[in-house]
């Protein structure tokens, strides 16, 4: 059984999971919706992973299309995307933690998945091969893959690859321990030293003469300091906290770390997490205090979404950047590595996202956030001493990851708009301009897509809840209604290609669904990013009473009062935790709700409450879908993959007899093999093939879901299993 906190996802983000034995393996059914299939809609490469050489005009990411994932480049002034690497198929391996050696000739990066808690990487194709996580370089030039070594690590440690300043090794934590090994791939990785504890976050000192690391002991964590060759390694003020992100200044002299004063995620255990920025002095070896957090609900530490991680940085003249909610939004700031005031440099209602990244100068820092556009996010630039930020894109497009080239004279980043998908861009003097365009195929349907309208609505309670409403283009009469409800819970819907992989795919997914002639909203939820911390975290939320839930109820309200929605066809879909707010849709309100498709959601929160009182576990149940089984009338399409990393696959186990002792009308596909977040591209096709089906079924054509045998049949969208 997951823990909640594993159920909440974090990291990585939630997806429409993969495969039914061979029947999945067929290629899509080819239903055309307004002259485009679901597989062109998601028949794109999305980019991730976006990272520039230290120096020169280099800058590197992964391409994703159709499954097969390769390593891209691109040089300027001109920036022609090639490509460099040559994997194909949809073969279920991710690559990540991509990296160039500083004179850009190398790329770095891992193949395959994190470990599940047997300690296996995930097998979605199902091989009788047994995959390994691994460790790759390829030189730029020819591009020819060779193994560095084995990654296999858990998902808290993965993916974090660091190159020396000399380009010569590679440094990276696995199966516990940090591990190195030559760049050239003459000699195999090995150990990097004999060290007690879970040791990830390896950190090359400014000379590659030490590495600093996290050493997680469980009940606490130490910052480490390995000098290659020693035989010793100094531990930084070792305490009974949780210290993370050992950070370097530029001349090496000092060391920063977060320390963290408590146990677990205070959003999920409601205790209170105050923690320090501290600096360790190489010559005195002594450390100090600069930053110390209140100690409210906004000054308490909360790592969802790596905001710490890709921000807590030196920049020039000493100073520390780090990202503080103090003021009740995510903001940047930055210090003195000495101590003294911090400046709040991103003032205002609105919250940076967590892309970041510092000038070559490290004078200012290029970020992402939705400031005066809150269901977007646009670029922009703030010195790291003063608040006196700059717009760098504005405009109906989303824009994050931003990179500067090593020279210092490009910026480049990922971008979309509602229309096109996820691309890599660069900054130029009109705005700006997309590279390897002539990846995106040419029959890609944009112009086929609807561009959905920003909506604001009031909750049950009157909070303020946004939306994104796709209206099906020459709609006539009443038609069917969806509810779209995301995954994590912290994430935020927008009016555009999102920037994470799943919900670009999902956002597609509406569009599809919306061609169908489905209108559909897309509800950001009290629990979303974007809205600040009080709305990020409410009270009584999700096992503590599902406050949230009245949203989606509102939501449902909102597309029952539009002249051209039926108000007895709606039905709604999400995954994960959007799963469980579909089936506490099913469970509370068949009477508005008339079917729903749930993927891998939580349907009972006591399943992962050992130890926890009486009284927390009797507001837990009622908060769960469980509880109102008997009010459950409308039908359910069940969707989950038995390696699921993130929902326990129990929650799907024992909600089925549930509903079969009750005779709800329920369907059922399970994915032998894969995990929460889909690994391979078509399952996402055949995921949002059976979801439209489904719907087309129950909500258009009014068919009753029938109660037959198990149930096979290969091509088409036959929904493989059916039960009463």
């Amino acid at each position: 059984m997951m823990r909640i906190s594993q159920i909440l996802e974090r990291g990585r983000i939630p997806g429409l999971a993969a495969t039914l034995l061979s029947v999945l393996l067929l290629p899509a059914r080819p239903v055309l919706a307004q002259g485009f299939t679901l597989a062109q809609a998601l028949g794109y490469p999305f980019p991730d992973d976006l990272t520039a050489a230290k120096r020169g005009e280099r800058i590197a990411w992964v391409f994703n299309l159709r499954g097969a994932r390769n390593v891209w480049v691109a040089d300027g002034p001109g920036f022609a995307g090639r490509q460099v690497t040559h994997y194909t198929g949809d073969d279920g391996m991710p690559m990540t933690g991509l990296q160039l050696t500083p004179d850009g000739r190398t790329a770095i990066y891992a193949r395959g998945s994190e470990t599940n808690a047997l300690g296996e990487v995930a097998d979605p194709t199902s091989s009788v091969q047994q995959p390994e996580q691994q460790v790759w370089a390829a030189d730029v030039a020819d591009g020819k893959p060779r193994l560095l070594g084995t990654m296999n690590c858990t998902p808290e440690g993965c993916e974090d690859i660091e190159i020396s300043p000399d380009g010569k090794y590679a440094v990276w934590s696995g199966q516990h321990q940090l591990w190195l090994a030559p760049i050239s791939g003459l000699t195999p990785a090995r150990p990097l030293a004999y060290i007690r504890g879970d040791n990830s976050q390896p950190r090359w000192s400014p000379d590659g003469k030490e590495i600093a690391f996290v050493s997680d002991r469980g009940t606490h964590a130490l910052i480490g300091i390995f000098r290659l060759g020693s035989t010793t390694v100094r531990y930084i003020d070792p305490s009974v906290f949780h210290d993370t992100l050992p950070r370097w200044s530029a001349d090496g002299s000092k060391l920063a770390f977060i320390r963290v004063m408590g146990n677990g995620d205070p959003f999920l255990s409601g205790r209170l997490q105050p923690w320090t920025i501290e600096v360790w002095n190489a010559a005195s070896g002594s450390t100090k205090v600069i930053w110390q957090s209140t100690n409210d609900a906004n000054g308490s530490y909360l790592n969802e979404g790596d905001w710490e991680d890709v921000t807590f940085q030196f920049a020039a003249g000493q100073r520390i950047l780090f990202a503080s909610q103090e003021d009740g939004w995510l903001h940047l700031y930055s210090i003195a590595a000495s101590g003294g005031t911090p400046v709040l440099l991103t003032p205002g209602s609105f919250s940076f996202n967590g892309s970041v990244t510092l000038t070559v100068d490290r004078k200012a820092v290029l970020y992402s956030s939705n400031e005066n556009d809150v269901d977007r996010r646009h670029l922009w630039r703030v010195d790291v001493n003063r608040a006196d930020p700059v717009a760098l894109t504005r405009g109906a497009s989303i824009e994050w990851s931003p990179v500067v080239t090593g020279d210092g004279r490009h910026v480049a980043f990922f971008g979309s708009t509602a229309t096109q998908p996820a691309m890599p861009y660069r900054l130029t003097a009109s705005g700006r301009g997309m590279i390897a365009a002539d990846a995106l195929p040419t029959a890609y349907p944009s112009r086929r897509f609807v561009i959905p309208k920003e909506v604001v609505f009031k909750s049950l309670d009157g909070l303020e809840i946004h939306g994104q409403l796709f209206v099906p283009p020459n709609h006539t009469g009443h038609s069917p209604g969806l509810i779209f409800t995301h995954g994590g819970p912290f994430r935020q819907m927008m009016l555009g290609f999102h920037p994470m992989d799943a919900y670009n795919y999902m956002y597609a997914a509406n569009e599809y669904l919306a061609s169908r002639g489905f209108v559909v909203l897309s509800v950001n939820y009290r629990l979303s990013t974007g809205y600040g911390r009080a709305f990020r975290e409410p009270a009584h939320w999700g096992p503590r009473g599902a406050s949230e839930y009245q949203d989606v109820v509102a939501g449902a309200r909102y597309l029952q009062a539009l002249p051209f929605v039926d108000p007895h066809r709606i039905g709604l879909w999400g995954a994960s935790y959007g799963g469980y707010l579909t089936a506490m849709g099913l469970a509370r309100n068949s009477d508005i709700f008339k079917a729903g498709v749930d993927y891998a959601g939580v349907h009972d929160w006591t399943e992962d409450m050992t130890g926890a009182s009486r009284a927390t576990k009797a507001i837990a149940y009622q908060a769960s879908p469980v509880a109102s089984i008997g009010t459950w009338k409308s039908p359910v399409l069940l969707m989950q993959s038995d390696d699921d990393r993130d929902v326990a696959f129990e929650q799907t186990v024992d909600l089925v007899p549930l509903l079969r002792a009750r005779a709800i009308p329920y369907q059922l596909i399970v994915f032998p093999d894969e995990t929460h977040d889909s690994l391979m591209w078509r399952t996402w096709v055949r995921n949002f093939d059976a979801t439209a089906d489904f719907f087309e079924r129950t909500l258009v054509r009014g068919e009753s879901i029938r109660t037959t045998p198990p149930e096979y049949k290969l091509g088409g969208a036959s929904l493989p299993r059916t039960g009463n």
